[in-house]
């Protein structure tokens, strides 16, 4: 191999241009002979009993094919997850639920139609929100919850898990994660602070809206299902369970994702592949922008109590937390992971983390980037911010005297492998915007969080060939949605010592590509590396036979360099790969055509951490928060593309952002009241500040090449690193976010 190398140095996505130009083609582009189109008609009550649907008016509309309800589509089958969900079948349940289904030969005539609809509803009584999930007598599963779902918690670190200890309550799940004795600690200590912290309902925002394409097969039951999905493998799963098909009869192509962050795992394609098979035609649902804001899985909305206690040289004693997730209607199971983070990023031997999720007839939760984690650090780096004020002590310092380090315990118990968290704040300690915190101006403020991830991991494997043309094919079936396919072209690259460009992906479907993970939790990076790593080094051992064979040489004397082979010290006696796969496919008797299989199961995960800095102005008169500057310094332990790495930490350093300024769903009742992008608010280019992305490189023992994971840690310290700004710049504790405007003066004028 030469000097020249890939890995580790900027590269841009493979993917770019073909978006920049318009050219990608996403689920919505698809135009299948003979496709309908489908509208789904949502319920505008969280509960209600259904009546009559009355369909004349809308099967009087041109162009339409069918009115569905649940009597057509259902099959008598209970829901017991979103995905899992069809329509609703005597009563609604949530504000967005799925009624009926119009199908036309145009969107347009479909639209037309469902507005059309007649639906007899009569109102119920709803819990609307966690404080009534836990006071009000009335039950959102009088007969008990529906069994657990596990699949799409599972993909992002959560745990759904296990039915609730008491099936006739709302709170559908009670956990305590505990060691030493909290109380006795809090008692004893020198210094202690408290303080309750709200978190809104959040959506993912992602640009593109939920889009499906349903295909039946040539026999009944066989399908292929076209989706703007994170994880094919998952999607076949739900759709197959949903509809009570075999496996091998969903076929799911995953299509260019025009973002996802953890809600793309599924949610209409049950729906709209019962519609396909029960009219026997192609079928495509795009949903509007309020459509899906109203029916898809949002972030939860959180309260965490918190008291945290210290003794008088700044050493922690005893954590307590208490935690009220609100699920929506179905069980998700944020508990384990935000225990493990709001109980794992300091050295306390006495803590006691009581969690509790709730059930309310509103939307069900699901993940966003880093599910729970953003709320657990928004309480916890709050309280430690408090806490060092109230010591006296520097907030980065109080934070690097506590801060875990490999071998110490999470808040579940786990010990953490080696990790960089003391790394970060050490990097965090020298930059130019802590070294000048002192020397702003007056009503601004610097603001410090730390976050982290434990990251996902799974199996993966990767098939590597080389064509006669001289291209090298890597077939996978990951989803790329975060630039993950153009590092897995630089590990051919590297390992075959070829120019990137050379080398092609092939993304396949669930029956054509090798398995792979779901694109969440931050897992297809070293997950799948060690499954493309083995398979292009073994094209490489087959490359090497094929030339020393060609060459009449010694196999040890053979080099590979620029997509040629030759004996070493032997000038102008080259041969190219394409005219090795050509031997080797074309000679009889011989070692066949060059392709080679990898698997990789990594042995435990490559956690990753931040430390970010965030730099705002506070108008005094009127509580508006300027972001004037953003830091984010994050171990990645080894950047194999440090481009892609910053553009991982820059968006998850954004939407931690606006976590803290301006997201948040709002709710009268259980009724959304802000399902589109003209009310929901969040950041434009024009509102966020310069991000300064500081890569810190700690090789992790288990990830491929020492890489660690990198798309969920940014987004974790972000709004927590907001309110301390605030509370640096006005002397104001945020402690409900967003941090409206409106908020923050009002705490100012109770301040005085």
């Amino acid at each position: 191999m030469t000097d020249t190398t890939y890995l580790g140095k900027r590269r841009r996505i493979i993917d770019g241009l073909e978006k920049v130009r318009g050219r990608a083609r996403y689920t919505a582009d698809l135009d299948l002979a003979g496709m309908l189109h489908a509208r789904p008609v949502l319920s505008p009550y969280p509960h209600a009993r259904l009546g009559a649907i009355d369909a004349s008016a809308a099967l009087s509309v041109p162009g339409v094919v069918a009115v569905l309800t649940a009597a057509d589509l259902n099959g008598g089958r209970t829901a017991h997850s979103r995905p899992s969900m069809l329509l609703a079948q005597g009563e609604v349940q949530f504000a967005g639920q799925p009624v009926a289904v119009v199908v036309a030969a145009t969107e347009a005539q479909a639209a037309d139609a469902a507005a059309l609809l007649d639906i007899d509803y009569q109102v119920l009584e709803s819990v609307d929100d966690a404080e009534a999930a836990m006071t009000d007598e009335q039950l959102v599963w009088p007969q008990g919850v529906p069994g657990a779902d596990t699949s799409l918690a599972s993909l992002h670190g959560g745990e759904a898990g296990a039915q609730g200890g008491d099936t006739r309550s709302n709170i559908d799940e009670r956990r305590t994660f505990a060691r030493g004795d909290a109380e006795a600690a809090l008692a004893g200590a020198h210094t202690v602070v408290k303080g309750t912290y709200t978190n809104s309902w959040v959506h993912q925002s992602y640009l593109e809206p939920h889009a499906v394409v349903a295909q039946p097969g040539l026999r009944p039951g066989q399908v292929t299902v076209y989706t703007s999905t994170q994880g094919q493998y998952a999607v076949r799963g739900e759709v197959a369970g949903a509809l009570g098909l075999r496996e091998g009869d969903v076929r799911v192509k995953p299509m260019t994702v025009g973002g996802g962050f953890g809600a793309k795992y599924g949610i209409i394609d049950a729906l709209v592949t019962a519609v396909a098979l029960h009219l026997d035609r192609p079928v495509r649902m795009v949903l509007s922008r309020s459509e899906d804001m109203l029916t898809t899985m949002p972030a939860p909305g959180t309260v965490i109590r918190v008291r945290l206690g210290a003794d008088q040289t700044g050493h922690l004693v005893g954590l307590d937390v208490h935690a009220v997730i609100e699920n929506g209607i179905f069980r998700f199971g944020h508990a384990g992971i935000l225990a493990t983070l709001i109980g794992g990023m300091y050295r306390c031997e006495n803590l006691s983390i009581e969690t509790l999720e709730v059930l309310t007839h509103r939307a069900p939760t699901g993940a966003y980037r880093a599910p729970g984690v953003p709320q657990a650090l928004f309480a916890l780096e709050s309280s430690v911010d408090e806490l060092a004020r109230a010591l006296g002590h520097d907030p980065l310092e109080l934070r690097l005297l506590n801060a875990v380090e490999g071998g110490d315990p999470t808040g579940t118990g786990r010990p953490w492998p080696d990790i960089g968290l003391k790394a970060c704040l050490e990097r965090a300690r020298e930059h130019p915007l802590w070294q000048s915190r002192a020397a702003r101006p007056h009503h601004e403020g610097v603001g410090l969080a730390v976050g982290g991830w434990p990251g996902g991991f799974s199996p993966a494997g990767a098939v590597c060939r080389v064509d006669t043309d001289g291209t090298v094919r890597l077939h996978v079936g990951s989803v790329d949605i975060s630039g993950v396919h153009s590092s897995m072209v630089l590990i051919v690259a590297e390992t075959l010592d070829i120019d990137p460009e050379t080398v092609e992906i092939v993304q396949g479907s669930t029956d054509s590509g090798p398995y792979a993970p779901a694109s969440g939790g931050s897992q297809v990076t070293i997950s799948l590396s060690g499954a493309v790593l083995g398979a292009s080094q073994q094209v490489r051992e087959q490359l090497l036979d094929l030339a020393a064979s060609h060459f009449e040489a010694h196999r040890d004397d053979i080099e590979l360099s620029g997509g040629q082979a030759r004996v070493r010290g032997v000038a102008g006696q080259d041969v190219t790969l394409g005219q090795l796969a050509r031997l080797g496919q074309g000679t009889a008797g011989g070692p066949g055509p060059v392709v080679a299989e990898g698997r990789a199961a990594i042995k435990g995960g490559a956690p990753g951490f931040t430390a970010q800095l965030m730099r705002v102005r506070v108008d005094p008169d009127t509580g508006h928060v300027t972001p004037l500057e953003a830091v984010c310094i994050q171990d990645v332990g080894y950047a194999l593309n440090p481009l892609l790495v910053e553009g991982q930490m820059h968006g998850g350093t954004a939407q931690g952002l606006s976590m803290g300024l301006y997201e948040g769903l709002n709710f009268e009742g259980g009724t959304l009241t802000n399902p589109n992008f003209m009310e929901y608010v969040f950041p434009t280019s024009t509102d966020l500040p310069p991000i300064d992305a500081v890569i810190v490189e700690r090789p992790s023992e288990h990830g491929p090449f020492g890489a660690r994971v990198v798309g969920e840690p940014p987004i974790t310290a972000g709004a927590a690193a907001i309110a301390n700004a605030i509370r640096d710049a006005a002397g104001v504790r945020v402690t409900g976010l967003p941090a409206t405007p409106e908020q923050v003066w009002r705490l100012m004028q109770e301040r005085g």
